[in-house]
């Protein structure tokens, strides 16, 4: 099949700057142009507009530079404005040589904005155009609110159409710059437009406010627009831009018919950066990018995966250069954590993924995140957990800390099935716990170990906080021990470590 070429413009670095906010400096804009142009492969990239401020000139300079060097500069684009000339002259200062002219694409904005008659804009556009030519800069324009011009001066629109085919344009770009548009006013208004002027190049730039961007561009794409603008992570004014990842995503896996360039390993990774140079976090749950989109939690579904990949679709993580991971929580099951196990390569019997399974459950009703990197902590507190048999029980406390007040505890102890309580003051929460401990077994006359060193860390590789594993040292009499205690509260695992300890001794 010979498939249709459609190019991808990129307009993070424009369009996306505008979401409200955000700012990117000259080295990071001049690192995305680099990276959207060699690794995701877009087509062209909208970097900037014109006349805004020093520092967008001199992040110009610096994309444009290089871009010339790589001879990319014709897929450079700048956002300009029908105003005398004072944009072209910005733009030979920054060195860039495509413009994206914007002009009116509806009456309404054309009457109301600029107070002009069709004929005097389309005279201003063709003196900018002439001049553009001069200077060697080529031009694409965009018809603004070119949408609601559809919708609500059909006329005006094929009166400017009929006027820009016949001018030295390279591309006719039409915004949907409200986001209004429904998926089949989007396909009735290109596919009229492409078959009425079937010599030009039109490309389609979705706005989102209706959360409907991607069908919108996937409808422009099926009724033959030769190009699509979007952002990484849908970056943009308002509700933002069609997001680059998902549309990707739908094109290759829907539309068959169409050839796109960019490369889809690489959408992961630029998302990841985009977030981190705006400081705007991907939300856990968006198409391709999020963090949960490849993670299975129920244990139902891990266990139809490992039978035939009964809950896989098309969109396999590796194609975007992720992983499949299987949520640790109370509805997980034993099917997520076998898988889990499998990659960090240890097994277990029956018996004790029974166990294990329990104990992440248990963390789950906490409403606790368990991650891979916490599983060997959990099997070991759980197996190790038999390794005595358990005569005395920290049946209850209560740990209090108030502004200028020692830290107490009251703590109650069953050994041997017999009930004892204490109450004691210390310089800390645990520090109480342990002097009130001490007095029972004075109490009872029973030696009390000594506690010689006491350490509190997360799992390595673990970016949860559901759990903390403190190790205590001992020594009693000579005999020298260590115990160990996990819990989501440091405390407590201490407290666990210490029960430990008073069934060893």
């Amino acid at each position: 099949m010979n498939k249709r070429r459609i190019e991808i413009m990129d307009t993070t670095l424009r369009d996306g700057e505008q979401t409200s906010g955000v700012s990117f400096s000259v080295s990071e804009k001049l690192t995305l142009a680099k990276l959207l142009l060699e690794e995701l492969k877009v087509d062209r990239i909208e970097i900037a507009s014109a006349r805004v401020s020093e520092g967008e000139l001199k992040a110009v300079q610096e994309i444009t530079s290089w871009a010339a060097e790589k001879e990319y500069l014709d897929r450079i684009e700048i956002l300009t404005f029908v105003d005398g000339g004072v944009s072209l002259e910005w733009m030979e200062k920054a060195g860039a040589r495509a413009q994206n002219l914007l002009t009116k694409g509806s009456l309404n904005h054309l009457t109301h904005q600029l107070k002009k008659t069709p004929e005097e804009h389309f005279g201003d556009i063709s003196k900018i155009l002439e001049q553009s030519q001069k200077r060697g800069i080529k031009t694409n324009v965009y018809l603004e609110d070119w949408s609601n011009g559809m919708r609500n001066s059909k006329e005006y629109v094929f009166q400017y159409l009929d006027f820009l085919t016949q001018q030295p344009v390279e591309r006719i770009l039409l915004p949907d710059t409200l986001g209004v548009l429904t998926h089949t006013e989007t396909s009735e208004y290109i596919s009229e437009i492409v078959q009425r002027y079937p010599d030009s190049h039109f490309d389609f730039h979705g706005h989102n406010d209706y959360d409907l961007g991607v069908s919108n561009v996937m409808e422009a794409v099926k009724a033959g627009c030769h190009g699509i603008h979007l952002t990484v992570n849908g970056m943009g004014e308002r509700a933002g831009n069609a997001p680059m990842a998902s549309v990707v995503a739908v094109i290759n896996d829907f539309l068959p018919e169409v050839h796109i360039s960019v490369n889809e390993s690489s959408l992961y990774k630029v998302s990841k950066l985009v977030s981190a140079f705006t400081g705007f976090g991907i939300p856990a749950n968006k198409p391709i990018v999020g963090d949960n989109v490849f993670t299975q939690t129920a244990g139902i579904h891990a266990d139809g995966d490992s039978k035939k990949n009964l809950y896989f679709n098309d969109l396999l993580p590796e194609r975007f250069g992720r992983k499949r991971k299987y949520a640790l929580g109370k509805t997980s099951g034993k099917a997520n954590i076998q898988k889990n196990l499998q990659e960090l390569g240890l097994t277990l019997n029956d018996e004790e993924l029974k166990k294990v399974t329990q104990r992440i459950i248990e963390l789950g009703d906490k409403k606790e995140r368990v991650t891979k990197d916490d599983l060997p902590y959990i099997i070991s507190d759980v197996l190790n957990s038999g390794d005595y048999h358990q005569k005395v029980f920290v049946k209850s406390y209560v740990l209090t800390h108030s502004k200028g007040l020692k830290p107490s505890t009251t703590v109650a102890v069953e050994i041997d099935g017999e009930l004892h309580e204490a109450n004691a003051q210390g310089d800390g929460q645990y520090d109480a716990f342990m002097n009130a401990l001490r007095k029972i077994y004075k109490v009872k006359k029973r030696d009390f170990p000594k506690l010689t060193d006491y350490a509190v860390r997360i799992p390595p590789g673990s970016n949860s906080d559901a759990l903390c594993e403190t190790v205590i040292s001992w020594d009693n009499n000579g005999t020298e021990f260590i115990t160990r205690g996990l819990d989501s509260d440091q405390t407590v695992s201490a407290i666990k470590a210490t029960e430990k300890m008073l069934n060893i001794i």
